[in-house]
């Protein structure tokens, strides 16, 4: 029988906070079943659950030995082998004469394990940016390179890995970088990271260890480099855009010497940096031994003509380029890279042994594999067909439905801002509604610096790895010709609505439904509130 009770002597019958005293053998009968070579471990390992679960709780009393045996069909000495190994173990206790109890030391077991990702529980349609279509990942193919790898890898390719990576990676990587993005990339200043959260946080930590205390950051830009540059102690500097990029006045005047850029598609915004504000921007980082971080989150993606090169490729002494697998794979295989200058190298694979001792061997190697025997370049080609697709789509809905609607910054990328016709704010009203509809939005003014609750993401610029977003940007113009964004917005204000839409990761019908739900709330709205004219038909008003 077993009995609850705190002293060493049972008083009680079990509560009804433990299992009922005839039916306490049906906690550890299924391991019985066992072959009789594993019925004693079996026994243990039940026993072990049962007391860590909370389904035998402290102060139980255990049947005898002999009883427990002949309720279950095994021998007595397997139940006072488990009786001692368990007492020896702490999750029991026994005393001379007063049989044996469930210890209290023991604390049940937290239960089953949460999902902490990125989810939007309730939603419809999610128009969120920063992940791409996941259902384009080759799984065929990579499925194939895992054991092609497997079979031609040798023991000690399983071992401790180059901090850097694999060298076969690091090769087929410097050159897919050379070619496609102008990078000037040496395999061995090449390090393999776990996307580009890794490589922000490795920079950090070289920065901080040289003496700086602060990072330039774009504003708007990636909500995730304050918490990433403040887990290695530096803090971020907010540094406003203008038309070209990066604004030159506020960067020289903020004092930092080091900066985070995404020059090629800036995120939010989606401009590209001129010409001349790149070249300022080597000049700066020239002239006061700065460092600047290039993230290449979306570079790959440009749809009106070839992308702009990278800016590391100007100036690879000054300029820390880094990138990832996220955008055109999957963020969740966490595999990216950064091309570190010389001068940094030494310091910035010291860290990164110490912090992880390298990736995974394996999933280099089938990276490694991907990209040198040419189906990383089918993938990228086959994901800008689908994007460019859905970034269309959108555009087309947008002006469907919401007429008035002006789409800015560059042909490239995952996601668009969006600025609707005042007509259909208040911005805030507009997101309430979205909310009720089952679609999620992201504003522009969402990824401001000083915007609270700012810290959600994904992998990337435009992600969890990437920049941030503020109405800093004083008057950025998109391929509209339109301000992009930016408190210089003469509409800023209440009655403007600025979304920053993520679409690769729908399909059109998905967009075009996504579009009409949003639409038919607002229709609701005005017919609420006996507003003209309904959303959908062209009116005569403007803005």
């Amino acid at each position: 029988m077993m009995s609850t009770g705190t002293n060493s002597q049972p008083t009680t019958p079990a509560t009804e906070d433990g299992p009922p005293a005839s039916a306490a053998w049906e906690l550890l009968l299924p391991a019985v079943s066992a072959p009789p070579r594993r019925r004693g471990r079996a026994l243990q390992s039940a026993l072990r659950e049962a007391v860590r679960s909370g389904r035998l709780p402290a102060g139980t009393r255990l049947p005898a030995s002999r009883e427990l045996a002949a309720d279950l069909g095994v021998s007595r000495g397997l139940v006072t082998e488990a009786y001692e190994q368990l007492t020896a173990e702490s999750y029991l206790r026994a005393g001379r004469g007063s049989g044996t109890w469930v210890s209290d030391t023991v604390r049940p077991s937290a239960g089953r394990a949460r999902n902490l990702s990125p989810r939007a529980p309730g939603t419809r349609v999610d128009f969120r940016p920063g992940t791409p279509d996941l259902s384009l990942f080759p799984r065929s193919a990579w499925a194939s390179g895992h054991r092609a790898a497997l079979d031609r890898l040798p023991h000690v390719a399983l071992g401790y890995p180059d901090p850097r990576g694999l060298p076969e990676l690091r090769t087929a990587l410097a050159s897919l970088l050379t070619r496609r993005r102008g990078v000037v990339a040496d395999p061995e200043r090449l390090v393999v990271c776990s996307g580009v959260a890794q490589a922000t946080t490795l920079l950090g930590f070289v920065l901080r260890g040289r003496g700086e205390t602060a990072v330039g950051v774009e504003d708007p830009g990636s909500p995730e480099h304050a918490s990433l540059f403040g887990s290695t102690g530096l803090t971020t500097a907010a540094l406003p855009l203008d038309g070209e990029g990066l604004a030159m006045g506020p960067l020289l005047s903020s004092g930092v010497r080091a900066v985070v850029t995404t020059p090629a598609h800036q995120f939010p915004t989606g401009l590209a940096y001129s010409a001349e504000r790149r070249g300022a921007l080597l000049d700066w980082a020239r002239e006061t031994s700065g460092v600047i971080m290039e993230d290449d989150y979306d570079g790959d993606f440009r749809y009106d003509r070839a992308p702009v090169g990278a800016l590391q490729g100007l100036d690879p002494e000054h300029v820390v380029y880094t990138g990832s697998v996220s955008k055109s794979l999957a963020p969740g295989l966490r595999l990216g890279w950064l091309v570190a200058p010389a001068s940094m190298t030494d310091e910035i694979v010291a860290r990164k042994r110490t912090m992880d001792l390298g990736n995974p061997s394996l999933d280099q190697a089938v990276l490694a594999d991907f990209v040198a025997g040419g189906g990383y370049d089918r993938q990228l080609r086959r994901c800008q067909r689908a994007y460019r697709e859905r970034r269309d789509a959108l555009t087309g809905a947008l002006a469907a439905h919401f007429p008035g609607t002006e789409v800015s910054g560059i042909s490239a990328g995952l996601h668009i801002i969006a600025r609707l016709p005042r007509r259909y704010g208040p911005q805030d009203v507009f997101l309430r509604l979205a909310a009720a509809a089952g679609v999620a939005l992201r504003s522009l003014d969402s990824y401001a610096a000083a915007a609270p609750g700012r810290t959600e993401g994904t992998e990337g610029t435009g992600g969890t790895e990437g920049p941030t977003d503020t109405p800093a940007t004083r008057g950025t113009t998109g391929t509209t010709g339109t301000p992009a964004t930016g408190s210089g917005d003469k509409d800023a204000g209440a009655g403007t609505v600025r979304l920053v839409l993520g679409y690769a990761h729908l399909p059109p019908s998905a967009i075009e439904h996504g579009v009409g739900l949003l639409a038919d709330a607002v229709l609701a709205r005005g017919r609420r509130d006996r507003c003209s004219p309904p959303v959908g038909v062209a009116a005569a008003t403007g803005d």
